[in-house]
């Protein structure tokens, strides 16, 4: 009689967050940053430290020279110019992460979003699962940018443009989570986590003798 059995691995998850400004997103990832169910994706950006944040922690810092050596020699996953400053991820520390069976978060803009979804990986590809939180209404979110208190009527009015437009690219995402409170909002996404994590084509059988 063979005393052969199986134990399952599984990759790696992508998960990637997007919102428009004031549907939640922020506040859900650093409450999930809270708990070791992911390695958090530190992006790499041009624009000089603000108060308080940590080179390696909060962002990648880098010249102008570097982030173009780096692009040019395909390091980024995704990159985008945002308010004259460069940002992007950088794609060998998530795939070595996802190689290890360990899950990713990253949170990031559309645009972004779509560039990962075009990047032509196949292991980023499979590993992806992308979601999107709106607001219940765009008079919801127009309340909650005022009520933050950070930002001018007009900055307010910019942003509801911004995430009218955003909010077009619901479709593009695998899940689309409708913002209520942040304990509401991180069951739904401890929802999805769950459900990713039990896919089929997520496990490998490991012969175990």
């Amino acid at each position: 009689m063979s005393n052969t059995a199986f134990q399952f691995r599984r990759t790696g998850i992508l998960f990637v967050i997007s919102a428009p400004s004031g549907a939640g997103k922020t506040t859900l990832c650093t409450a999930l940053r809270q708990k070791p169910d992911f390695v958090w994706s530190v992006s790499c950006t041009t624009r000089a430290p603000r108060s308080g944040e940590v080179d390696g922690e909060d962002y990648h810092f880098l010249s102008t020279e570097e982030f173009t050596r780096r692009l040019e020699a395909g390091e980024f996953l995704e990159q985008a110019e945002v308010h004259g400053n460069r940002y992007g991820t950088l794609k060998e520390p998530v795939l070595e992460n996802l190689r290890q069976g360990i899950d990713v978060l990253l949170d990031i803009d559309t645009r972004g979003a779509a560039n990962i979804r075009a990047c032509g990986d196949p292991m980023i590809l499979n590993a992806l699962a992308d979601v999107f939180i709106v607001p219940p209404d765009l008079e919801e979110l127009r309340r909650r940018l005022l009520r933050r208190g950070t930002e001018t009527e007009e900055q307010v009015e910019v942003r509801m443009r911004n995430a009218a437009e955003e909010m077009e690219c619901w479709r593009d995402y695998r899940y689309t989570i409708i913002s209520g409170s942040m304990e509401e909002n991180i069951e739904k996404f401890r929802a999805v986590m769950r459900a990713e994590r039990y896919l089929t084509h997520r496990m490998s059988p490991v012969v175990v003798k």
